[in-house]
């Protein structure tokens, strides 16, 4: 029976969780190979990013003023440390070939190398009278609010570990208070994750400190990348360059910052739900106003106004790039319209009433009439590509023809915080599209294609063969026609997986068009790409990235719903398999029902089943955290089995565990 239940465990509380970090954390760290070298920028490359540096002003150094304004104190070197030595954060690795006064090198898009060097930027800063800010110390930024007897802490990053060394240098340069309340501004990792740095959760039992969250803010932070949990993980090696070296070949900028830390994310379940626009607390003395705006960057989000200091926190909703519509690690489509309405809204009911603007990445702005400025061209910035990709698509336009199409006016591209650091006019446009038409282009051939391994076959029968291809391709190579010498040869690594030459010509391929890429998950994209073509698909350990406390939040229909899309159609067909569940602690009762090749769930016992497990929520998750065994369960009397046990066995064996290295760039 342990090994039963491992199975069962094992596959809920790994790969499927392994997303909810928004990042992959590896047990190495990135090393370059010394098969196969980067290669220098072309001319074609070295072209293209002079372009863009004299396209744009590079002489504004605005940006940098306000990320310097404020600044109190930082370490001499940034590397964080768990309690075993590990480390979760390491700024030197950029720190040694990024700064103020390094030019950009060719490989590098000289828009991206600025924001790398505006992002590189770490300590304590005052943004404020009683507002406060580290950045530096993770993906996204701490912000420490000064109330009457403490701290009110606004996202405390990724890492337990991150956090804490951040809440360390505040009090050790403004004293040492207690944080009496976190707030989190949405639903992702990197905005709650290193809570436990700075907070007991005793104190919030005791009513010590409280835990402000948007509503529905633990469904989604519990749920989100559940049911394509290993897939978006997979794909946010290429999206976060996990494995690319920190240089001016390899990994530069994420785009809302370096990187991701890799220390222990854990979740405190919030307190209270703020639930309207409008809505009013205050905090320690601190009053705060709050607008509501789901379904913008996260399902569950929102802003802050501080009416006493005329200043307002807006969560991830107006960083200082273009975010993404839809995210490449892959995700639901959000909503570019409502996310343009709801900084319309802001617009309305602070525009004239804020003195600082500041956020969960990147530095603050000052000035009402510049915030307000801002704040309509990023508006704007989101409007303009929903409206114009609908009306192209509504002209009978598909998605990559708008792609290759939309054109921002110079009032809007010209903004640095309006540039693709992250999102792209691109995929965005793309995303927008997906939204309203789905993948169907409309075009009939569209509809029922062949896979990539049997039409690349036929490309290259239909084109002469590989020599054919590669001969061709290397006069556009040496022509800087990268998009399509990259779509030639993706036909040629697909029909001829074992052609090296076709592996490290489309590798060189990638590796210029990351060079050229603005965007740093474009960048990273591309050179992961290379990267693997030239290597191969790693064969490393991945570390377990399932947050306990995450775990303790998945209520048991989340469970169902993944083992739902694990089972195995051709397997399950002809199978008739009922499962009652008892859970005595919750006081839920389930009834799992195999029928139909399909796995459905009641939240009522079935009349006839084939077997029943009593047992609690609480060592459910004891199991799943490997605090206890199913022998010891058992043992103790915690876990009751009752019935015919091979029903339950053949149940089990119904289900898939997915391989977390499957195959990108080759077939």
């Amino acid at each position: 029976m342990e090994i039963i239940m491992r199975f069962l465990i094992r596959s809920i509380g790994s790969s499927a969780w392994l997303a909810a970090t928004a990042s992959i954390v590896l047990a190495t760290a990135p090393v370059a190979n010394a098969q196969s070298q980067p290669k220098p920028a072309t001319e074609a490359t070295k072209a293209a990013n002079k372009a863009i540096a004299d396209y744009l002003d590079f002489s504004d150094r605005t940006d940098f003023e306000n990320a310097d304004r404020g600044f109190i104190a930082k370490p001499e070197n940034l590397t964080i440390v768990d309690d075993k030595g590990v480390v979760a954060w390491d700024l030197e690795q950029y720190k040694s070939y990024i700064g103020d006064d390094k030019a950009a090198p060719d490989t590098v898009n000289p828009s991206l190398w600025r924001n790398a060097q505006l992002n590189v930027k770490y300590g304590l800063y005052k943004v404020s009278d009683r507002i406060f800010q580290v950045r530096g110390y993770d993906l996204s930024n701490i912000t420490f609010i000064e109330g009457d007897t403490g701290w009110i802490v606004f996202d405390p990053l990724i890492s337990v570990e991150t956090a804490k060394a951040a809440y360390d240098l505040v009090s050790e340069n403004l004293g040492r208070k207690p944080v009496v309340a976190v707030v989190y501004s949405h639903s992702h990792v990197d905005h709650y994750g290193g809570v436990r740095g700075i907070v007991d959760e005793a104190d919030v039992k005791a009513g010590k400190v409280q835990i402000l969250a948007p509503e529905h803010f633990t469904e989604h932070a519990a749920s989100e990348n559940v049911i394509a949990g290993n897939a978006m993980s997979r794909r946010a090696v290429y999206m976060f360059g996990s494995l690319l070296p920190r240089n001016a070949q390899g990994g530069v900028n994420g785009g809302l910052g370096q990187t991701t830390s890799s220390g222990t994310s854990t979740l405190i379940l919030p307190t209270r739900e703020i639930k309207a626009t409008g809505e009013e607390l205050t905090v320690d003395g601190v009053k705060m106003v709050f607008q509501m705006t789901p379904g913008t960057e996260a399902p569950a989000e929102m802003n802050t106004y501080f009416p006493d200091f005329r200043a307002m926190w807006m969560a991830e909703n107006s960083t200082n790039t273009l975010h993404n519509i839809l995210t490449l690690r892959g995700a639901q489509v959000r909503d570019a319209l409502m996310w343009a309405n709801c900084l319309n809204q802001t617009i309305d009911l602070y525009g004239d009433k804020v003195d600082v603007k500041f956020q969960s990445h990147h530095w603050p702005m000052w000035e009402t009439v510049k915030i307000k400025e801002y704040w309509k061209k990023q508006r704007d910035l989101y409007k303009y590509i929903h409206d114009q990709s609908v009306r192209m698509m509504n002209e009978g336009y598909i998605d990559t023809e708008i792609a290759d199409m939309i054109k921002l006016p110079p009032e809007l591209e010209k903004e640095w915080y309006n540039r693709g650091y992250y999102g792209t006019y691109r995929h965005n446009s793309r995303a927008v599209y997906q939204r309203y038409m789905g993948f169907y282009d409309a075009n009939p051939s569209s509809l029922d294609k062949l896979p990539p391994e049997p039409a690349a076959r036929k490309y290259l029968e239909y084109m002469g063969g590989a020599a054919a291809v590669l001969k061709k391709a290397k006069r556009d190579f040496d022509n800087g026609e990268y998009r399509w010498v990259a779509e030639a040869l993706k036909h040629v690594v697909f029909a001829e997986p074992d052609n090296k030459n076709a592996k490290e010509f489309l590798a060189d391929t990638y590796e210029q068009m990351g060079y050229q890429a603005e965007s740093g998950p474009w960048r990273s994209v591309y050179l992961q790409g290379a990267h693997e073509l030239r290597n191969g698909v790693p064969d490393l350990p991945v570390a377990n990235a399932a947050s306990p406390d995450v775990i303790r939040a998945m209520d048991p229909e989340m469970l169902f719903d993944y083992l739902g899309i694990r089972l195995n159609g051709q397997r399950a067909a002809g199978k008739n398999i009922t499962l009652n569940l008892d859970f005595t602690d919750i006081q839920k009762q389930y009834a799992l029902t195999v029928e139909n090749a399909t796995l459905n769930y009641a939240d009522e016992w079935a009349d006839k089943a084939d077997v029943k497990l009593t047992l609690t929520k609480s060592l459910l998750d004891d199991i799943q955290l490997k605090k206890t065994t199913v022998k010891e369960a058992i043992d103790e009397g915690k876990l009751q089995i009752d019935g015919n046990e091979k029903a339950f066995v053949e149940f089990l064996g119904l289900l898939d565990n997915f391989p977390f290295w499957f195959n990108i760039v080759t077939p």
